[in-house]
């Protein structure tokens, strides 16, 4: 009896590696947790992937191009089903994707595109409309006026749509002559810091004027933010961000931050784990849009995203969920 308790045992325990073993491994490279966001999408993702029957692999290039592709090779040889990757650089993560591409792995580029390859799959948010509410919302509120753009790094395609979304609303206000682009600049990494010594600098110079910021994220409107308190015009300019990050939606409480721009990041995390899941185990994928890379339409699905003003804080990232009311207010 036993020896036949012993293997009952051994079977059981071979059925249960069987079954880990045919789970569907994901690997998701990302660019950096440096921003509270991004902790968000990994939670997610991974919550997802996991509830689906898969096996989350997580890896964070800090925002090192060399070392998300040396990862990607590295998911690739351990035998990955799919590559999800946030590019930590929009031209070099091409390499990644010939990769995959050579081992047959299917790859999701996620939140950004991959640009000038062969890339699988998008999701996304719509980041040219994106650009287009925080502009549209700041203009209404100043149809005329300085303006500042203050965009993330070039290398991440979502900054340049960005831009292009700014420019579809601000370019006639522009020939009008009743808007007038003091500043246009792009930071590295996303870098606060870059975005607060742009603004301190030009509001160094004696009579310059400045009525609007627009920030490509709340890092950078968070940037702008304590610039225009290093000359007390926290609560003269009009700044809009996105991302609605934790400080950023305190800062709209307090005044010194007008928009910012709530993208629906449990969607996004779901969408990209679910379509993960589907092509590794070689199920049909739905989209909703194609997305020109510079190379090929890639098929696609982009979320739409909302507005955060001061009014409506409760009834969109405290009522969802995603972040919470004493927080934000700091209730005791």
């Amino acid at each position: 009896m036993r020896a036949f308790g012993l293997l009952l045992k051994v079977l059981l325990l071979a059925v249960l590696l069987a079954s880990c073993n045919n789970k569907p491994k994901i690997g998701f490279l990302m660019d950096t947790l440096s921003i509270d966001r991004w902790e968000k999408d990994k939670e997610l993702f991974e919550k997802r992937v996991e509830e689906l029957g898969g096996i989350p692999v997580i890896r964070v290039a800090d925002s090192n191009s060399p070392t998300q592709i040396e990862q990607a090779t590295e998911l690739l040889y351990s035998g990955v089903d799919v590559l999800v990757v946030i590019p930590v650089d929009l031209h070099a993560s091409r390499d990644i994707v010939q990769q995959a591409h050579e081992k047959d792995v299917p790859v999701i580029s996620y939140d950004r595109m991959i640009r000038d390859c062969d890339v699988d799959y998008y999701v996304s948010t719509d980041n040219i409309n994106i650009g287009e509410l925080q502009a549209d919302y700041l203009a209404t509120m100043a149809p005329s006026g300085y303006y500042a753009l203050i965009g993330g790094p070039t290398k991440d395609y979502n900054a340049t749509l960005l831009h292009l979304g700014w420019m579809n609303v601000l370019q006639p206000l522009i020939e009008k002559g009743d808007i007038k682009l003091v500043l246009d600049e792009y930071v590295d990494k996303w870098d606060a810091d870059e975005a607060f010594e742009i603004i301190n600098s030009y509001l160094s110079n004696p009579n310059q004027g400045l009525d609007v910021i627009i920030a490509g994220n709340d890092e950078l409107a968070g940037g702008a933010v304590k610039a225009l308190q290093e000359h007390n015009l926290q609560r003269e300019v009009l700044v809009a961000g996105q991302d609605a990050e934790l400080e950023a939606i305190r800062n709209i409480v307090a005044g010194y931050q007008t928009i910012t721009i709530f993208k629906p990041i449990d969607a996004l995390a779901y969408t990209a784990a679910s379509m993960a899941i589907k092509l590794a185990n070689e199920e049909p994928v739905n989209t909703n849009v194609t997305v020109n890379n510079g190379h090929k339409l890639v098929p696609s699905i982009l979320l739409s995203a909302q507005v955060v003003n001061k009014q409506n804080i409760k009834m969109t990232v405290v009522s969802e969920g995603f972040l919470e009311e004493e927080a934000i207010f700091e209730i005791e």
